[in-house]
């Protein structure tokens, strides 16, 4: 299975990718801008069959006015595509991301860090 993580921001979009053979996640860019249409092509193009998105909870666990404009733009993206679609708690992704080396973007590295805990838990829930 082929996997998408996005660490959605306000200026871009980082992705990670993974195939669930593999099991290793690996940086897959940057969508500059946050383009839309440039993310659902990527989606077809790459076979994607599940996309997670990181869900910016606040430190308590509750869902803030960002929050909201992620959980928008995940319904959005469910129109335009057919892989399924999870949000996915990404609190201190960008912390990880700043502590973590390498020669990739933030915004890679927080997707990757993302994706790295989804596939953690999805692990965990199976023992």
């Amino acid at each position: 299975m082929n996997i998408l993580a996005l660490d959605y921001g306000q200026k871009n979009i980082g992705l990670a990718w993974c195939d669930t053979g593999i099991g290793a996640p690996l940086p897959f860019g940057v969508i500059k801008g946050g383009d839309f249409a440039e993310l659902v092509k990527v989606i077809k193009t790459e076979n994607i069959d599940k996309v997670i998105i990181g869900l910016p909870l606040g430190m308590d666990g509750k869902e803030k006015a960002n929050t909201a404009r992620v959980r928008e733009f995940g319904e959005q993206l469910k129109k335009q595509i057919t892989a399924s679609v999870e949000f996915f708690d990404e609190r201190f992704s960008s912390q990880q991301a700043d502590r973590s080396e390498g020669g990739v973007s933030r915004d890679e590295k927080s997707a990757m860090i993302i994706l790295e805990s989804y596939l953690a838990s999805v692990k965990n829930s199976k023992l």
